[in-house]
């Protein structure tokens, strides 16, 4: 919620000091020297409690810490300089989400089992051309952008995967849960196709393709037990749907209760199990997966950038609406206890909302809602 801003200060032996919420500052200290014209050692970096980050304050470029140290430069360090973006420039020059196509084949037996899985991603790299492309980029294959994919858990036969980098001017950048924002909903919304065209109920053909991961398969039956899936619905236009994921060695799986039709689509309630080894906190992996149902929620059912001749036309929050706290659902998480070795929460809650909401919908309606956002105008006269 915070807009972007850094101050700047020249010490009175030439030095300079850097205040700002920021995440990868050893770029951003490099950034401001070189824009300076000073050594790394002259400046010195003091990061500050942040207003949300999600990744916009990780930026590889730096680029309000350059602008920034380009404003003292101008002014001789005459006097400190406080720079604030406008939301309007940040929604309008910043970075976004990469936009990404796949498209998906499976065979199916017989018996509804899969017999080969092709896969084809097209999208722009966040890493290619950045200073982490020599670490994350292998023989053109871009490892944030086809992860939760390429590496799935389900047991596949007869898998292949390609990825097309694609090369267009819009700057990209990551956002909270980086690749895992379009490879979870692509991945659970087609075997959630898949389990239908086979007549199987979603969790246990889930289940029978997880037999090599069992703790993905913990947390989808812990999932589906709490929120008591197998029941019929209560009423007309509601349904369950589920996803399972695995992200940043943690395991989520959600259970989503949806009213759908054609006044849109009401999440009811979420269910929740995660699995991050050693909960240190509990308290804090139950906040940090309701956070992050609240974050997704918002890109689920709504939040886009449009793009006419070049220009971003979304510029607050009145384009751009988040979700509203009278929109948030009940969310119940349930933590599977363990002995292995903590793993992160701050990003795994993210990519699974969108899947299982959308496939509440289909159960609900009967109607697949494929891309992000939602298009809730196609459930008109569901």
């Amino acid at each position: 919620m915070e807009p972007l801003n850094a101050t700047i200060e020249r010490a009175a032996d030439g030095s300079f000091d850097v205040y700002a919420g920021c995440q990868i500052q050893t770029i951003e200290q490099a950034v401001v020297a070189a824009t300076l014209g000073v050594t790394t050692d002259r400046v010195r970096l003091h990061t500050q409690w942040a207003g949300g980050s999600f990744g916009r304050r990780a930026t590889p470029g730096a680029d309000y810490f350059a602008e920034a140290a380009a404003i003292v430069k101008a002014w001789d360090g005459k006097a400190p300089v406080h720079l604030v973006w406008t939301r309007e420039d940040d929604m309008a020059a910043g970075y976004y989400r990469p936009q990404v196509h796949h498209t998906v084949k499976a065979g199916l037996n017989e018996k509804g089992q899969i017999t080969g899985w092709r896969h084809t991603m097209v999208g722009k790299s966040i890493m290619i051309g950045s200073p982490f492309e020599t670490m994350l980029v292998k023989n053109g294959i871009d490892s944030t952008t086809v992860e939760g994919a390429s590496d799935t858990p389900y047991a596949l036969p007869a898998y292949r995967f390609e990825v097309h980098n694609a090369r267009e001017g819009v700057p990209v950048l990551w956002w909270r849960s980086v690749g895992h924002t379009h490879t979870a909903h692509v991945m659970e919304v087609f075997i959630d196709e898949l389990a239908h065209a086979a007549g199987s109920d979603p969790v246990a053909y889930r289940l029978s393709l997880l037999t090599r991961a069992p703790r993905l398969s913990g947390v989808l039956k812990l999932a589906a037990e709490q929120a008591g899936w197998g029941g019929k619905p209560s009423e007309k236009g509601r349904g369950l749907g589920v996803a399972v994921h695995e992200s940043f060695g943690s395991y989520v799986a959600m259970v989503a209760d949806v009213t759908a039709g054609e006044s849109g689509v009401k999440v009811n309630r979420i269910v929740a199990a995660v699995d991050v080894g050693i909960a240190v906190n509990p308290d804090v992996v139950r906040a940090q997966v309701e956070g992050a149902v609240g974050f997704a929620l918002s890109a689920v059912l709504r939040n886009r950038i449009t793009l006419k001749d070049g220009v971003v036309q979304e510029r607050n929050f009145d384009s751009y609406q988040p979700t509203r706290i009278s929109e948030m659902p009940r969310v119940d998480v349930h933590i599977v206890p363990s002995e292995v070795a903590p793993t992160g929460i701050g990003e795994p809650g993210v990519p699974v909302l969108a899947p299982a909401i959308a496939n509440a919908v289909f159960a609900a309606t009967g109607q697949r809602l494929r891309s992000l956002p939602l298009d809730l105008s196609s459930l008109r006269g569901a």
